[in-house]
């Protein structure tokens, strides 16, 4: 599980709008704002997240942490991300 926090921090390392996430998760943008409106876990369905986190761990987010226990996000270095060329 991921949080809304994570996911508010992933957009902005990765500076993108949320619009631009929706687009790449599949999920709609007035799903996003909800999901990342509240503290927490969001109240959503699990397949929903699963598509949020995918999206942003393909864009470069590594999830750290549990929602429990130092919830973060860190931006993997270019070689560990899976659309580098190399």
């Amino acid at each position: 599980m991921i949080t809304s926090e994570q996911i508010r921090a992933a957009r902005a390392i990765l500076r993108i709008a949320a619009l631009d996430l929706a687009n790449l998760s599949g999920v709609g943008v007035a799903t996003i704002k909800r999901v990342e409106a509240g503290p927490g876990i969001p109240l959503t369905q699990v397949r929903t997240l699963d598509q949020i986190k995918k999206a942003l761990e393909n864009a470069g987010i590594e999830f750290i942490g549990t929602p429990d226990d130092r919830p973060g996000v860190r931006l993997r270095s270019p070689a560990a991300r899976p659309d580098s060329a190399e």
